[in-house]
């Protein structure tokens, strides 16, 4: 089950919840007890080491036309 990030904006705290997708966007109390919160946006961490594969060929490795045109 995946893991959401809140805040509470009554005091501020930021806590975690384990719930099903389908509700995520659903109400939940903070920690103390308040129930105005927000769903908070989080990024993905994802471990690994992937890139974009270099391009081949033309003049001196320039980006727009192999080099000819930068200079």
């Amino acid at each position: 089950m995946p893991r959401y990030e809140y805040r509470c904006r009554t005091c501020g705290d930021t806590f975690e919840r384990t719930r099903p997708m389908a509700e995520s966007s659903a109400p939940t109390d903070c920690p103390a007890g308040h129930a105005d919160t927000v769903k908070l946006l989080s990024t993905v961490a994802v471990g690994g080491s992937a890139s974009a594969p270099r391009p081949t060929g033309g003049g001196g490795g320039g980006g727009c036309c192999g080099g000819g045109c930068c200079g």
